[in-house]
């Protein structure tokens, strides 16, 4: 960073490896206690471990907690990363939730894998934000990826005129809506594909559930927050109900949040309507907690340039034969899609998190 860089953006990162290392350190200056959950298998993009760092701010004996994760997709977790670390470094914040008997639990990096090597994905093209499935029952079919699958990835990046016409006309025909819905809704058919939800359960699937089971058991309240980035205006997080499909349950999240939350079920955010969402661990593992949760989805750049983005990460997974020059080009596009790095949008960033923070602990 250079010298004139703000407060804030020294807690940002241009690196998983830097952004473990500011967590870690700033955890360990605010007395947090640490836990780590090395990946067993991977290493990151510099040969360094990675792993799930959780730090717990707050009385042991808390009877609620709010949890704040980031890098479920994995080049997203650069702007959680950021705000974790600045949240670390929040003593009055600290001091306002253990005054309401609030713990909090900063997951770093659910996804450590995609978050080092800048993919959205985990190691074995997991989308993990669609892999709490129930691998035992028939998994649900997306007839329009199928449909729109054969013009995503073309044998060549960037796509001939040809190929990208081909993918213009069938998007201009059924809508921008249908497609992103086509494409980001999730599907477990073709595992080199976008958005795919696995076939069995990941180790990050497996490991954030140890985490909500170690650490929230015997809680009386959950309020969970999860940090995306890539759709809607430039550094506004959307607060998405994270949560199932009752009336009831959405009532009471907007009563915490207030009522610019919106729902995947109701078409009013930006997201579509996902299958596998991460926080189906909560009833899995604590059925009885009083629960509530949403996903603050930070704008970066119009959908289209972050849908391309994408297509163009995943042509280069299945072409790692590509040229240095080819590879920088589409992993500065991931980077663009997936982190605004400019001051305003840090800022913004870390105000809205802390705010959402606030309302989760009552404070």
């Amino acid at each position: 960073m250079p010298a004139s860089a703000s407060p804030i953006a020294r807690c940002f990162a241009r690196s998983y490896a830097e952004a473990r290392q500011k967590f870690l350190t700033a955890a360990r200056q605010t007395g947090a206690t640490l836990t780590e959950f090395p990946h067993p298998t991977q290493t990151g993009h510099e040969g360094e471990t990675l792993a799930m760092d959780v730090a717990w701010v707050g009385a042991d004996d808390a009877r609620h907690v709010v949890l704040v994760t980031s890098g479920t997709h994995g080049a997203e977790g650069f702007c959680g990363s950021g705000a974790q670390v600045a949240m670390l470094g929040d003593t009055a914040l600290h001091a306002d939730c253990r005054a309401a008997g609030v713990a909090l639990v900063l997951v770093h990096a659910v996804n450590p894998y995609g978050f080092s090597h800048l993919r959205r994905v985990n190691e074995e093209n997991v989308d993990l934000n669609r892999n709490f499935m129930d691998f035992d029952a028939p998994l649900p079919q997306n007839a329009p990826y199928a449909e729109v699958a054969p013009f995503l990835l073309p044998p060549h990046w960037p796509p001939s005129g040809e190929d990208q016409a081909a993918l213009m006309k069938i998007v201009a025909e059924k809508g921008m809506p249908w497609y992103q819905a086509a494409v980001s809704g999730g599907q477990y058919q073709d595992p080199g594909g976008l958005f795919f939800g696995g076939h069995k359960a990941t180790w990050s699937n497996y490991t954030l559930r140890r985490i909500l089971a170690r650490f929230g058991a015997g809680r009386d309240t959950l309020r969970w927050i999860d940090i995306h980035t890539g759709l809607g205006p430039w550094g506004y997080g959307e607060p998405i109900y994270m949560g199932p499909d009752h009336a009831d349950q959405i009532g009471k999240v907007r009563a915490i949040w207030g009522n610019s939350v919106t729902s995947i079920y109701d078409g009013s955010s930006t997201s579509s309507n996902l299958t596998g969402l991460a926080w189906m661990a909560v009833p899995q593992t604590l059925p009885a907690i009083d629960y509530a949760g949403i996903a603050l989805e930070f704008g970066t750049l119009p959908l289209g340039e972050v849908l391309e983005a994408l297509r163009g990460d995943h042509w280069l997974h299945r072409h790692p034969e590509a040229d240095e020059n080819q590879r920088t080009l589409i992993k500065q596009a991931v980077w663009r899609a997936f982190y605004g790095d400019a001051d305003d949008w840090r800022d913004g960033v870390v105000a809205q998190v802390t705010e959402a923070v606030r309302r989760g602990a009552g404070i």
